[in-house]
């Protein structure tokens, strides 16, 4: 059987070689080893995905080429570090700084000035009472670009000076009755993290340590995740060169909907109608009765268990969450369990959490945005150093012929 080299078929598929060994993590083409140990590849398989990727690109230059974020063998690695182990030993301010370096751990704080946060937070409060948690973000946002008069320059510096800043404002301008209005210090002087500043707009619970750990932890995890579609839109708007700023909020726009960002109200919803142990197989046998799907199972990528998710259900039982309510997300999963091995994803873990602690319908989408943010900005710093406006597809019209 002909078979290609490593160069040879990302030469024929016209990607590089960290590109192809992406598509065989993927499960797209398939790698045999020779005797030498080297990397061999089906031609006939080559040529097909070849093709495929022409019909479906139209000629245009769909791959991407990363460095940030590898899916391999059910695990997740963030510049070639596990994103569990890095998350868990390492605050998010740390995490956030390694996604955008790739060579430091340090710990810059993520803080906008205290003007740009009243500019945005006044934006915020302007919203009616049925904006939701990305509304929100998308206001302050928008408000800390119009308060950055250098933010089209796009030196890799410069862009994680606006990421911080971005972040910063998102959490500190979140709004609603949570907000510490009163506070005698900033966010910029106050020294608390992101987590422990979350928290505090999120609800009025002070937190023990433990509760902050959490939230610290989950916002690590969920920096990135490979070119998740809120993820591509943010590349896309990069690509075009826009600022770092419209590309959050590129990425903000693609993350609203059950499908994604807002996957974890529907887990939230499901705790709330089991509301004790002993009815998780009762209500989870109504909803697949009215075909409705059990949400926070199942992956695209993982087809174990999303090691995100192992993570922070083995941190959840330490944190100040109500026992009685802890139960009902266990017995969510046993339930599950009983009968069948779909895994169990990251909304599930997540939202959680957020309703065993009493949180927002919406803390879990506020946590996911947060931290997706700077996997965005991580994905503009390489875009830009990239072809400008590279993505254009063409659309196979199927309409009126004139």
């Amino acid at each position: 059987m002909p078979s290609l080299s490593a160069e040879e078929a990302a030469t024929r598929l016209g990607i590089k070689k960290e590109t192809l060994y992406a598509y065989v993590s993927r499960g797209m083409l398939e790698s045999r080893r020779d005797r030498g140990g080297r990397s061999r590849f089906d031609a006939a398989e080559v040529e097909r995905l070849a093709v495929r990727s022409r019909k479906r690109s139209g000629g245009v230059d769909v791959a991407i080429t990363s460095g940030i974020t590898l899916l391999r063998d059910n695990r997740c690695y963030f510049r070639g570090v596990d994103a569990v182990a890095l998350a868990g030993a390492n605050p998010f301010e740390a995490v956030v700084e390694w996604l955008w370096t790739g060579s430091s751990l340090s710990v810059r704080r993520l803080v906008a000035p205290e003007g740009v946060v009243r500019t945005a937070a006044a934006c915020v409060d302007a919203l009616p009472d049925t904006a939701g948690v990305v509304d929100r973000l998308r206001v302050s946002v928008a408000a800390a670009s119009a308060s950055d008069p250098l933010r089209h320059d796009l030196r890799a510096d410069s862009v994680r000076l606006a990421g911080r800043r971005v972040i910063g404002t998102m959490i500190d301008a979140l709004g609603g009755e949570n907000r510490l209005a009163s506070a005698t210090t900033s966010p910029e002087s106050s020294g608390q993290s992101a987590a422990r500043r979350l928290w505090d707009r999120l609800t009025g619970r002070p937190p023990v340590a433990a509760d902050t750990a959490f939230l610290d932890t989950a916002l690590g995890l969920m920096c990135d995740h490979d070119l998740a579609t809120s993820t591509l839109a943010a590349r896309v708007a990069a690509s075009g060169r826009a600022d770092p700023y419209s590309v959050v909020g590129a990425g903000l726009g693609a993350l609203g909907g059950v499908l994604h960002g807002g996957a974890g109200t529907g887990v939230y919803d499901l705790l709330e109608e089991i509301g004790a142990a002993d009815r998780a197989a009762a209500v989870i046998g109504n909803w697949l009765a009215e075909g409705r799907r059990i949400p926070g199972f199942g992956h695209s990528v993982y087809t174990t268990d999303d090691p995100r998710a192992v993570a922070l259900l083995d941190l959840a039982p330490a944190t100040a969450v109500a026992p009685e309510r802890w139960q009902v997300v266990e017995s969510v999963v046993a339930v599950s369990r009983s009968r069948s091995a779909v895994p169990v994803n990251v909304d599930l873990a997540l939202a959680g959490f957020c309703w065993a602690a009493g949180l927002p319908r919406d803390a879990s989408e506020a946590v996911f945005a947060v931290a997706r943010t700077a996997g965005w900005i991580a994905h503009a710093i390489e875009e830009y150093e990239e072809r400008p406006l590279r993505f254009r597809p063409r659309a196979l019209y199927s309409g009126v012929e004139p």
